[in-house]
């Protein structure tokens, strides 16, 4: 029909798949008519939009007249497997919408959109600044394949560096998960401000972050791959220096901060399309103690009491599965960070508190906000928080075991699929 459209995605460069994050424009719209979009080849067999989300709509005219963004935009949202008799199996995406001025020029995307762009603007204004720049340098970690800088960023106060530990932080090594972008610029927004948090952190620690570990799959609109087909994020555990640049140097960049000091904290910034909710996988291996195993569960207990109305603790998994064991998180942990996470924050939103709704940027910029606070609570000399959360965490997997309460048997007997189940 005249205002019906029916689209495919192109898949990540090099490859036939990972056809899931989208971003397209419409011209020349009409305000009457109610459009239907339907994106025809999607490879995932689940997703959030089967539970509620919408599409993100951006209309450049409500933009400058009235200063409205991004917001989400659609009715009638439908995931649903496609007709055809493809191998793999095609899901379809679908939904329709009435654009709000006529001859405006609209955008869809599957999440906000943060560019490599945007990113580069950030790190200038950065360094243009003469108060920020005296503790935030910004550097080159590597080049990517396409000739793109991968930034490093290191963040403490000028005094008394050779004492403190290190905490590591990455986002974007899947492209398409623009989310923790949003999350990173959050991060940096607090980390690099004047509230006195901000100042004790960095006097405390020495921060490496990496921003963004795959521009050149941010700059071309993969989902997940980089130029060189494959998935960054299964390569940590490679040592493949020319196809995977960004996650070589991030591993060995980690080496060398390990041979100096420890460090407290590895997170890497993901998104999720099948869960809603923020939450985090860590690291939970047969053999090590009991005190490890229940520490491996702090930080991210902690983070759902600072976010309650965004953070779900029981979302969050712990296992080491061998399809996983080329992944940053697992790599780092391996190396000696007993502390490793993946954050993932759901493309749609949160159900927690009392909220139904989707997230917004102010939701993803705050949990670079949250992070930092649970880090403070985390190292706090007076260790009362600490102690409280592994008290906890104890409490509530001998009840999930049906084990007694305070009955002090050890955890090391039990294998971490057992705990996760």
């Amino acid at each position: 029909g005249p205002y019906e459209y029916v689209l495919t995605l192109r898949p990540d460069l090099y490859t036939t798949k990972h056809t899931q994050w989208f971003y397209f424009r419409v011209q020349n719209t009409r305000r009457d008519p109610l459009y239907r979009f339907t994106i025809a080849n999607l490879a995932k067999p689940k997703s959030l939009y089967g539970e509620g989300m919408q599409p993100l709509l951006y209309s450049q005219r409500d933009a400058q007249s009235r200063g409205i963004g991004w917001r989400r935009g659609g009715a009638d949202v439908r995931y649903y497997r496609g007709g055809g008799g493809e191998e793999p199996a095609a899901f379809r995406l679908s939904w329709t919408v009435r654009f709000p001025h006529d001859g405006d020029t609209c955008f869809f995307a599957h999440s906000y959109p943060y560019t490599y762009s945007d990113l580069q603007r950030y790190l200038r204004a950065l360094a243009g600044d003469p108060v920020r720049s005296r503790y935030c340098t910004v550097r080159a970690l590597c080049r990517s394949l396409a000739g793109n800088t991968v930034y490093l960023l290191t963040i403490t106060s000028p005094a008394g560096a050779a004492a403190k530990r290190a905490v590591v932080l990455s986002a974007r090594v899947h492209p398409g998960e623009s989310g923790g972008s949003w999350a990173m610029r959050g991060f940096l927004d607090f980390l690099l401000g004047t509230h006195a948090d901000a100042r004790l952190l960095r006097r405390l620690f020495v921060f490496k972050v990496v921003p963004m570990l795959n521009p050149d799959g941010v700059v071309v609109g993969n989902s997940r791959c980089s130029l060189a087909g494959r998935d960054p994020n299964r390569a940590y555990g490679t040592a493949l220096r020319g196809s995977f640049p960004g996650v070589w140097h991030l591993r060995a960049m980690v080496e060398r901060v390990l041979a100096e000091r420890e460090v407290v904290l590895y997170c890497d910034f993901h998104g999720h399309s099948r869960k809603n909710n923020v939450f985090m996988y860590g690291c939970d291996g047969d053999g090590a103690g009991t005190g490890p195993r229940l520490r491996q569960r702090v930080f991210p207990l902690m983070l759902s009491k600072n976010a309650p109305d965004k953070f779900s603790f029981p979302s969050c998994k712990f296992k080491v599965q061998k399809s996983k064991a080329g992944t940053g998180r697992v790599v780092m942990w391996r190396m000696g960070v007993s502390n490793s996470y993946t954050m993932e924050v759901a493309f749609g939103g949160s159900t927690l508190g009392g909220r139904s709704s989707h997230f917004t940027v102010d939701d993803l910029k705050s949990l670079g906000y949250h992070l930092c606070d649970t880090l403070l609570d985390f190292c706090d000399p007076h260790p009362a928080k600490f102690q409280q959360c592994l008290s906890e965490v104890d409490a509530l997997l001998r009840q999930r075991l049906g084990r007694e309460p305070g009955s002090g048997s050890s955890w090391s007997d039990v294998s971490p699929s057992e705990l996760e189940s």
